[in-house]
């Protein structure tokens, strides 16, 4: 049955035909996500035939129908939604409140979302036709923001404790709500402020891990379909938190960020079936926990050191260091390491600057008393190497953020920076801070004790700060020279000196 022979059966109005016609097509196009013709001609034709089809499959929606016909139309309404040059049908406001209502996210009257249908499959059939749409087409997530679809996903997920909702239209609802919030500033604000966004998606992620307070420090192995909902989850958080730690919070935003970041280590610490899957879901939760307020870094800290943790001055380092490990791997890996590396980068800087213990433990592991003076800062496989080469990447973020890290660990002292680094690869930084000549930040940092190793000392004298390594003696470039030699190469060098003088590329300091 060709797509003209199924219009005409639309056409008819027979419920029965129509159900037919659209089976045989939603069968035919399942696996279709290409609606493109060859030819130009074509093209338009298919065109024009999606969207009467499209027209006519929300005609029948708007009526009485068997829950069949129904799932059949959403159905159509889902493969058709894929071409986002033919949703014209269904981004008018009564056909999304239409699919809205067969969603059951419709805002209706106080907060409780109008559920039309229990039928678990016609609601993901809406909801994933919904999602397509708002996808491609940005009046839609403006008419979506008219219906109040935000509230109505709300009023849902306030229901994560109910077994009545599966799988699929909970991460449904979650994806929805992401795609709304991505797109538009006002339904951010709205979930964040209105509806309480940031503890209403921390109990909900609180739900789906299942964690069970206090006693859940334990690494934990999660479902596929449990880290697929909670990802989702971490990128609504992500979208309305976006601007956290650069603003001032109250108490109550204060004591939930302080919440969201306890959940959030507990992913850090979790594993997904798969490391791809572990990966990414870590991945979103480094990205989140970069947003909060920085006062809230310490919950990386709070738990108590227990059989099997790593322990640093009495303070369980576990969390920190998964981070150290996680953002070495990403810099081994060396793929988009602004997205990959620099969130994970960024926050052991900014836990190293406010925490005494993180920067002690993170200040062993990076840079331990010196020992190897003979080769250059960035020459090994040791993660200081592996840093120090980052201080020249080409990429100014980068290369400013691995840069940072080091200088803190030093606690901003320009000698120790030096010492670890040589003065080649630290002059951008210093240079950028007005240190170059040397001195300390001010910052608040305990005292540490001595760290130079007995191989340190003994070639201190001989290290040249330019490089940061001893370097072989250089043959006297005057040597077996006359004094008229040695005179003229003078004299040209005076005369070098007074050509930039004279061009203006030097000038006298008084």
């Amino acid at each position: 049955m060709d797509l003209n022979a199924i219009i005409e059966n639309m056409e008819t109005g027979d419920q029965d035909a129509a159900l037919v016609a659209l089976q045989t097509y939603n069968k035919k196009m399942t696996q279709c996500f290409s609606f493109t013709s060859d030819q130009e001609e074509e093209r338009e034709d298919e065109g024009k035939f999606q969207e009467r089809l499209g027209a006519l499959a929300m005609g029948f929606l708007e009526r009485d129908l068997q829950p069949s016909c129904q799932l059949a139309c959403l159905e159509t309404i889902r493969i058709l939604s894929r071409d986002k040059n033919n949703v014209a049908p269904f981004i008018t406001q009564t056909a999304m409140l239409t699919l809205s209502r067969h969603a059951g996210i419709a805002h209706g009257d106080g907060n409780v979302p109008a559920a039309e249908n229990p039928d678990l499959e016609i609601i993901v059939e809406a909801l994933k036709s919904i999602c397509n749409i708002c996808l491609h087409n940005k009046v839609a997530v403006g008419v979506a923001q008219e219906l109040q679809l935000i509230v109505g996903i709300a009023g849902r997920l306030k229901q994560c404790g109910e077994d009545q909702w599966n799988h699929h239209v909970r991460f449904f609802d979650l994806r929805l709500m992401f795609l709304l919030t991505a797109q538009r500033v006002e339904m951010r604000t709205q979930l964040l402020k209105e509806l309480r966004g940031v503890s209403l998606l921390s109990d909900h992620l609180d739900a789906t891990l299942g964690l069970c307070w206090p006693d859940t420090f334990e690494v934990a192995r999660a479902g596929v379909e449990k880290i697929e909902r909670a990802m989702e989850i971490l990128k609504i958080l992500f979208n309305i938190t976006y601007d956290a730690n650069r603003r001032e919070v109250d108490e109550e935003e204060a004591a939930a960020f302080r919440h969201l970041g306890a959940i959030l280590r507990h992913c850090l610490m979790s594993s997904a079936d798969g490391e791809d899957y572990t990966e990414e879901f870590h991945s979103h939760s480094l990205n989140l926990l970069g947003n909060l307020p920085l006062t809230c870094l310490d919950v990386l800290l709070m738990p108590k050191v227990q059989q099997g943790s790593i322990e640093y001055m009495g303070v369980n380092m576990d969390a920190v260091n998964m981070l150290l490990e996680y953002m070495e791997k990403m810099l081994d890996r060396g793929k988009k390491l602004k997205e990959t590396m620099l969130p994970s980068l960024n926050l052991l800087t900014e836990s190293a600057r406010i925490h005494r213990e993180t920067r002690k433990f993170l200040r062993m592991k990076v840079l331990p008393p010196l020992r190897d003076v003979k080769n250059l800062p960035e020459v090994g496989e040791a993660i200081r190497n592996k840093l120090v080469r980052l201080m020249t990447n080409i990429d100014t973020d980068i290369k400013n953020c691995a840069a940072e890290f080091l200088f803190v660990l030093c606690k901003e002292s320009v000698s120790r920076f030096i010492k670890y680094t040589g003065y080649g690869n630290a002059a951008g930084l210093l240079a950028a801070r007005g240190l170059l000549r040397g001195g300390i930040n001010p910052g608040i940092y305990s005292e540490d004790e001595d760290s130079e190793t007995e191989e340190y000392r003994e070639a201190k004298a001989k290290i040249n700060p330019v490089t940061g390594r001893v370097e072989d003696e250089q043959p006297n470039p005057m040597e077996g020279m006359t004094e008229e030699q040695k005179e003229l190469e003078a004299m040209k060098l005076v005369n070098m000196f007074d050509k930039l003088s004279r061009y203006g590329c030097t000038f006298t300091v008084t």
